[in-house]
């Protein structure tokens, strides 16, 4: 306000271009703090976005997605993918959009703080699926642990950090394809995908034998 004023003071025209240089200047810090919560506010809803991509592709491609099973134990699995290539249990998480993500001798770190905890906890959530799926179907099978990144400032992705794969959601997707970790038959797929239905359960829920 001082420098408007002495602006129109020196010269009325100077004035003038300084205040719409001002109000530009305010507009511009307001429309990007808003344009950030709203990508912020999509990403929390990443869960619910991954499951509309993961049906308009894999699933098309013989793919199978369960949502929201529970991990005994473990929490939840966001999404389990059953495929011709493996298994791969999906993390959503969101963070906001300055946030850095970047892998720094194979840890993740974000805004520079290890995520350790978070990381060891999805790890073992999906080793504990895959035991579980195992012994229900009787079939050898590793469940793959990767974290969907919605938001953030994510470096050279996909990358590998903690032994978990991150990615933006559509570069996740083209990574399950492009890299198996298992060679199922459509039966096999069948298999897996009713044995995951009966060990991981929605909400805590057990289902009874067939």
């Amino acid at each position: 306000m001082t420098l408007l004023l002495c602006g129109a003071l020196v010269d009325p025209v100077f004035g003038v271009v300084l205040a719409v240089l001002v109000a530009a200047g305010d507009a511009y810090f307001h429309w990007h703090g808003y344009n950030a919560a709203k990508v912020w506010r999509r990403g929390l809803r990443g869960e619910e976005r991954m499951g509309r991509l993961l049906r308009h592709t894999l699933e098309r491609r013989g793919h199978r997605v369960l949502h929201s099973r529970t991990v005994p134990g473990h929490g939840t699995a966001d999404q389990l993918v059953v495929g011709p290539g493996g298994i791969w249990l999906v993390h959503n998480d969101a963070w906001h959009p300055e946030m850095e993500i970047v892998a720094h001798g194979g840890k993740l770190f974000i805004d520079g703080r290890t995520k350790s905890r978070m990381v060891r906890e999805i790890a073992e959530r999906a080793a504990t699926a895959g035991r579980l799926i195992a012994e229900r179907a009787e079939i050898e099978v590793k469940v793959v642990p990767v974290l969907v990144v919605h938001g953030g400032k994510v470096r050279k992705a996909p990358f590998r950090a903690d032994s978990i794969v991150f990615a933006p959601p559509l570069k996740m997707i083209r990574w399950i394809r492009r890299h198996p970790v298992a060679d199922f038959s459509p039966e096999d797929i069948e298999t897996i995908t009713r044995a995951a239905v009966h060990a991981l359960p929605i909400g805590g829920r057990t289902m009874t034998a067939d």
